[in-house]
């Protein structure tokens, strides 16, 4: 379904990621390749642009990274990120150019494009962000069903079994969502929608639409 593809998704030029989504056609089909993927970019990543900090972390020289965070690999950091104040990189993360990672923000097996800002207390695993995707303060992915059976990708236009226990959020390029909102496992939101805060979503959201509850999602030039 093409509403699912990864180039309706996302723009693939702004992450250092990019080779990772060769050869799939649907995002969540590289979650499990994250880490090793991680373990052979960083071994070729430019050492007058990259320091290797530990055990399979690269961060880039000019990222800024606050004291308090911890960070667990493998990860790289792109160039002009910023690690805020106890954010928690739990690893298998790529956190893209100009990224925020904010305050008490947790991350774990994710890719998010460049600019993309998870800035107070997000939590996103099993997940990817693209390109200047936003999540307000407090909103979270949540990454496994409670009944903990396989996630499995709704849209009026057909499911897709993802065969996997954990999948979170795929959230398209320039995605705003509202504080204290919650995806579930298997959300897909399209490139430039909007969610109302306070929302709690599950299944597809149109490209360029507007959250606002379950039964009122509408077209932007609607709103």
């Amino acid at each position: 379904m093409n509403q699912f593809a990864i180039s309706s998704l996302y723009t693939l030029e702004e992450t250092i990621a990019k080779d990772i989504f060769n050869q799939v056609s649907y995002p969540w089909e590289v979650l499990d390749n994250i880490g090793n993927f991680i373990l052979e970019l960083g071994s070729r990543l430019p050492l007058d642009k990259f320091d290797k900090i530990g055990e399979d972390v690269w961060i880039a020289k000019n990222a800024n990274i606050f004291l308090s965070a911890y960070i667990h690999g493998p990860v790289i950091i792109d160039e002009e990120a910023e690690i805020r104040h106890c954010a928690f990189i739990r690893g298998n993360a790529i956190v893209g150019k100009g990224a925020v990672v904010g305050n008490s923000t947790e991350l774990k097996n994710v890719i998010l494009f460049n600019k993309v800002q998870v800035p107070h207390y997000n939590y996103v695993g099993d997940s990817i962000l693209g390109f200047k995707a936003h999540m307000g303060a407090g909103s979270i992915t949540s990454n496994v069903k409670s009944d903990k059976t396989l996630v499995t990708i709704k849209s009026e236009y057909g499911n897709i079994e993802t065969k996997r226990k954990k999948v979170g959020a795929m959230v398209g390029d320039n995605v705003e969502v509202g504080c204290n909102s919650v995806l579930n496992p298997g959300t897909v939101i399209g490139k430039g929608a909007q969610i109302y805060p306070l929302s709690n979503v599950r299944g597809y959201v149109e490209e360029g639409s507007i959250y606002k509850t379950a039964g009122e999602v509408v077209k932007k030039s609607e709103s």
